[in-house]
């Protein structure tokens, strides 16, 4: 008989929590940080990243804005990322343009603690940051005439990679002047090929989640989908069968943009991220009692009364479809379709010999001349 339990407390020896999952990672920047978050809680980690950052030293784009912003008194500033503002005061500071000392009658804004911090850092006042650390509450503060009439005032937006554009067009329909500054822009990786067989991966749910950090990241890995011809297997697998998780909504645009629902942690930061991941997967699998033995079946491995068991593809191919139908019988010809690269009965009979050498005996039983099923 096979049921699923009610969930108890987790032994003290139990896997990790993300023992058994393979988890996609396409951060360019902090990537190592959030793979050893993951990588802490037992999943196996894949890196691809889906974007690299221009150098700021090198970014033409960034000096003309800049000098845009010195050629006229600015009237409020928005900081939306305390690396990219700490990043262009520097950047000014090493080309010799007096930012800091043309910022000093502003009124400056920051989207959030680390974006108030930078400023503070560069040896500037913050006026005022939003609870909620979003570009909306930023946003709907300036629309609401807390800062004052908008119209005709020069207002200086500092991007974070989006270009953001429902804010500055939003701001640009009140009557302001807004310069936006593009403190680092996002291109491709040099090397695309790791970004490539990702898509190949996801489309193949040969990963359980992917975790995205930035917009342009989840753009960017769209992008090359379509490039393969394979925009549409991309998108239904992370509607189904792949977990996508982003870092907040402004990460999730463009994903959402293409009919991709994505979970997302309720604070936009690194640990919550790992956190959220930790708390949707193993929910995706239920434990199925089988016989007097505890079962669940994970992206590449089954956690057996406690114990993890990694299991070969082929065995663990036929475990999850036979953990889909818990209890009935399937046959055989359908154990055949879910062997991955293909094969027959005899394939089929092979890796559940395979399976029950790993679990142990009892959990998958032979139904004569129909099929396999779990029992006990």
């Amino acid at each position: 008989m096979v049921t699923s339990p009610l969930p108890g407390p987790a032994p003290a020896d139990a896997p990790a929590p993300l023992a058994g999952y393979t988890v996609a990672v396409t951060a360019a920047r902090r990537r190592e940080e959030l793979g050893a978050l993951l990588d802490r809680r037992g999943a196996r980690v894949v890196y691809a990243p889906a974007i690299r950052i221009v150098p700021l030293a090198d970014d033409a784009e960034l000096v003309a804005a800049t000098e845009d912003v010195l050629s006229a008194p600015v009237d409020l500033v928005v900081a939306t990322t305390g690396v990219g503002f700490r990043g262009w005061l520097e950047a000014a500071d090493a080309w010799d343009l007096p930012l800091v000392e043309h910022l000093r009658t502003a009124r400056v804004l920051a989207r959030g603690p680390k974006a108030r911090g930078a400023i503070r850092g560069g040896g500037l006042v913050d006026a005022w940051s939003p609870a909620s650390e979003s570009s909306a509450e930023v946003l709907e503060h300036l629309l609401s005439g807390a800062e004052g009439p908008m119209a005709g005032r020069r207002v200086a937006v500092q991007l974070h990679g989006d270009p953001l554009p429902d804010f500055v067009e939003a701001l640009r329909a009140t009557g302001a002047e807004v310069l936006t500054v593009p403190v680092y822009r996002w291109v491709l990786p040099e090397d695309v090929a790791p970004l490539r067989r990702l898509v190949g991966t996801v489309v193949a749910r040969g990963v359980d989640a992917v975790a995205f950090t930035s917009a342009p990241a989840a753009a960017s890995l769209l992008s090359v989908a379509e490039e393969l011809g394979l925009r549409e297997e991309l998108v239904a697998a992370l509607r189904d069968g792949v977990l996508p998780v982003a870092v907040g909504p402004v990460t999730a645009g463009p994903l959402e943009a293409a009919g991709v629902t994505t979970v997302q942690p309720e604070r936009s930061r690194l640990g919550a991220l790992a956190r959220e991941v930790v708390a949707r997967l193993p929910e995706r699998d239920p434990v199925l009692r089988v016989g007097r033995t505890d079962l669940q079946v994970r992206g590449h491995a089954a956690v057996v009364d406690g114990r993890l068991v990694e299991l070969a593809p082929g065995s663990m191919a036929v475990l999850r479809a036979l953990a889909a139908r818990p209890g009935a019988v399937v046959a055989t010809a359908d154990l055949v379709r879910v062997l991955p690269g293909g094969g027959d009965g005899q394939a089929v009979e092979m890796a559940v010999t395979r399976l029950r050498a790993a679990l142990g005996p009892g959990l998958v039983e032979t139904v004569v001349e129909r099929g396999y099923r779990l029992g006990g």
